[in-house]
């Protein structure tokens, strides 16, 4: 586990050996333990390395014997083991036990396809010097990021932006193109990025780039093939076999290794199976709010408790009330992109935490897209049963939900925002009524806050749709979140906020085979008469408790919708008062004042608008005014004092 860069002369100049400098220093959270360059003419490839796997002999860059082929790769290679006892069976002789050794050998052996037999999360960048040919590549689902600048005259990447923005002439401004994007989702979907000029690596991608001729390649996709010809019972057993064996896979590890633990189906799973492939107890992390009861809505400590208990793991939990103010910057900075998901900051928190005495940790993201575990992959299960009222009812009921109160942080105001939301879908099209599920503004809210009419429309999902336009209706809901949630959200804030603390997490329920697997389950198996993820607390049956297997679900976020209204508040003003809001130029500053009345009155919860907004303008203090988080942070703890 590392952090990589690297430059490529497209015309064949050397590159300044300088580079390497400034590239690897602004990445070394991401490997304190050891840096390390080759140059040599044109190509330039560096890391920072996180020691996991061969602690002593897995220095980078690695190369092949002959020096010929040389690789900096950032994640784990979790069929190495396989890998190279088939290459050394071919005449290949290791220099090291290194994991990331097997794709310099793989690569001399089968070429190109070498991509298809790796098992793993990474990005790497190997340079060919018999060919003068450099491949950039990055794993199927989008694990491990990868950032790309190319000026025609220079391609450069790096596991984070910064590294790119090291660089002499790469500047910090901002895409207007972007803005569509991160106000729709909440995040910037590749390729795009929040940066003019640079651009992330697609997942399941890889740049050829030879005499200056750049090629990219889509080497794999989420299968739309679904497959009937199973009973319930038959998928049971297949996901419980292939569920272990791909946890078991991800446990090899040189260092100590744990597990996140919020009591959840996915995140139990994970522990349930780690449990009975290891001898020694399982060390697992939970993490709670103290405070209000907003802050107790979102504790999950209880539910981890008691999976901790019952597989006798070495647990460990905390309560915290997080510097909010303190934190912002800093983790926006880490991010290097802003994003309205408010759990960056749990991640960051639990994995501060576990980095005490772990370097890997095990993560459950992935179930949800696998198994169908969001509420919208509900909706039209119940827009059946409301098409089967009378059109005047219908038009009543929409017309008194619109009304309700809307909060996310008790019971009753929460179900009153997915009442209101599905309400308010049921007249739209099928890719129109998800896109309303997952989308932070629409695109009239959009027109009335944006100053500039220049910015495109986001296409993000209907893109995503068009390329899974086979399969059922989740199988597809499921194949689009698999293109853009996935990895540039929920992924990219994983690997962001753990590599912020040098933590290697994996992410075992997306092991590729697993996705195969699951993405060929019918939807009327996953999803059953509307139990969210019914085939996988089925094949979990007997191995978490009822409890855990029906409970509601909780996301991994914060309760900031109601920090807004109360500690935050006076930091919600003062990042979006109205001079604010001029001196940047992007909004209308009338469209947020209504927006914050809206949420403190419970009209709606505005939370994720809010906090988009927010951290953008944080963002932009950091990066577009080219301030240290210290700083800012420093300016907006002098607002609530």
């Amino acid at each position: 586990m590392c952090g990589i860069f690297g430059v490529l002369d497209l015309r064949g100049d050397p590159i300044p050996d300088s580079f390497a400098e400034g590239m690897g220093a602004s990445i070394v959270h991401r490997g304190p333990d050891d840096e390390g360059v080759y140059s040599a003419g044109p190509c330039l490839i560096g890391m920072r390395r996180l020691s996991i796997i061969d602690l002593a002999g897995g220095h980078q860059p690695l190369s092949n014997k002959e020096k010929t082929v040389w690789l900096v790769c950032n994640g784990e290679i979790y069929n190495f083991r396989e890998l190279r006892k088939e290459l050394e069976s071919r005449g290949h002789q290791f220099l090291t036990g290194s994991d990331c050794e097997t794709i310099i050998h793989a690569y001399i052996e089968y070429g190109d396809a070498f991509i298809h037999r790796l098992n793993g999360m990474f990005g790497f960048a190997l340079w060919d010097a018999r060919s003068k040919r450099l491949i950039v590549g990055r794993d199927r689902l989008g694990i491990k990021p990868l950032y790309i600048y190319n000026d025609g005259r220079r391609l450069a990447f790096g596991s984070e932006a910064k590294s790119l923005l090291a660089l002499p002439g790469v500047s910090t401004a901002l895409n207007p193109a972007a803005l569509p994007d991160y106000l729709s989702l909440g995040y910037v979907p590749a390729p795009r990025t929040i940066f003019e000029g640079i651009t992330k690596l697609a997942p399941a991608t890889y740049l050829s780039i030879q005499a200056g001729k750049i090629e990219e390649h889509r080497y794999w996709n989420v299968p739309i093939d679904i497959n009937r010809a199973l009973t319930e019972n038959q998928w049971i057993e297949r996901i419980r076999d292939q569920l272990e064996r791909s946890i078991r896979m991800q446990m090899v590890s040189d260092v100590p290794i744990g597990a996140f633990l919020s009591g959840g189906i996915d995140s139990s799973a994970v522990v349930a199976c780690m449990a009975k492939a290891s001898n020694a107890p399982i060390r697992t992390y939970a993490i709670g709010f103290e405070g209000s009861d907003a802050d107790n809505f979102y504790n999950e400590l209880p539910y981890a408790k008691r999976v901790a208990s019952l597989f006798g793991t070495d647990h460990q939990e905390i309560l915290v009330k997080p510097d909010v103010v303190e934190l912002l910057p800093r983790l926006l900075w880490h991010m290097d992109e802003p994003i309205a998901d408010t759990a960056f900051i749990t991640t960051y928190l639990v994995s501060k935490f576990a980095r005490q005495d772990a370097t890997v940790i095990l993560s459950g993201v992935g179930g949800d897209e696998l198994f169908g575990g969001y509420r919208r992959y509900l909706g039209d299960h119940y827009l059946r049963q409301f098409r089967r009222l009378p059109a005047w009812m219908r038009r009543c009921v929409t017309r008194l939900a619109s009304a309700l109160p809307s909060d996310r942080h008790s019971g009753w105001l929460n179900l009153f925002r997915y009442a209101k939301g599905f309400l308010a879908s049921t007249e739209m099209s099928f890719e129109r009524r998800y896109t309303s599920y997952v989308e932070v503004f629409s695109e009239p809210q959009q027109r009335g806050l944006l100053t500039s009419t220049d910015a495109c429309r986001s296409q993000a999902i209907s893109a995503a749709f068009t390329r899974a336009a086979r399969g059922d209706a989740l199988n597809r809901m499921l194949v689009v979140d698999a293109e853009t949630q996935l990895p540039d959200d929920l992924l990219m804030l994983t690997d962001k906020m753990t590599m912020a603390t040098s933590l290697e997490c994996r992410v075992p329920l997306l092991d590729h085979e697993l996705v195969e697997l699951a993405a060929a389950i019918p939807e009327d198996v996953k999803v059953k008469n509307g139990r969210l993820k019914h085939i996988m607390k089925e094949a979990l049956q007997g191995v978490l408790p009822v409890e855990i297997l029906d409970r509601k679900k909780r996301g991994f976020g914060t309760p900031m919708g109601a920090w807004l209204k109360r500690e935050l508040a006076p930091l919600l003003r003062s990042l979006l008062s109205e001079q604010v809001v001029n001196q940047r130029g992007l909004f209308n500053p009338a469209e947020i004042s209504a927006l914050i009345r809206a949420h403190e009155a419970n009209h709606i919860d505005g939370t994720d608008r809010l906090l988009a907004l927010m951290n953008l303008e944080v963002w932009s203090r950091v990066f577009l005014d080219h301030r240290s988080p210290a700083d800012v942070a420093l300016e907006l703890k002098q607002v609530g004092s």
